[in-house]
């Protein structure tokens, strides 16, 4: 399901959610343990898993861009800086399963802000086909997003 993109007041706001047939404490490992977490996002690596510590960003270059914690709720909240932008994990139970929400708060909608949308899209979709123990071809997917994030951002800058 696509994320909806809202203006706000300071910027924009995109949402996405998911419900995962798995547990809290599931979804949060996937979030917050490096292992697990390289497996979704290989290029984040929490460093110092609290509000006030940092998770590095590997820029590919040799180089590393720390991103502060900004709001950290063990199993419910992870919150971080992401360039001028700020992300936000909630964790919601539902029974023996969860409700995943991802909302990135953005400053301004740029050329690169559909790659990200497209990219966070495809990452929820792999995070929820690990903890089902299946397959999934990133690659097809972020190219398929990709241009449904390029019509929705342009859909919220017309307004």
């Amino acid at each position: 399901m696509l994320a909806t993109i809202q203006k706000s007041e300071t910027g924009y706001i995109a949402r996405f959610e998911r419900n995962l047939e798995h547990p809290v404490k599931d979804v949060w490992s996937m979030l917050t343990n490096n292992e697990k977490l390289e497996q979704w996002f290989s290029e984040l690596h929490i460093e110092d898993l609290r509000k006030g510590g940092f998770i590095k960003f590997d820029m590919q270059d040799g180089t590393f861009e720390e991103m502060e914690i900004t709001e950290l709720v063990l199993n419910s909240v992870l919150e971080f800086t992401w360039a001028e932008d700020i992300v936000r994990f909630e964790l919601y139970p539902e029974g023996n399963e969860c409700l995943l929400v991802l909302i990135e708060k953005i400053n301004k909608i740029t050329d690169h802000t559909p790659r990200d949308l497209a990219g966070w899209h495809v990452c929820l979709d792999v995070i929820h086909a690990l903890l089902d123990g299946r397959s999934f071809s990133r690659k097809d997917e972020w190219k398929k997003w990709y241009e449904k994030y390029v019509a929705a951002a342009e859909a919220v800058t017309a307004k």
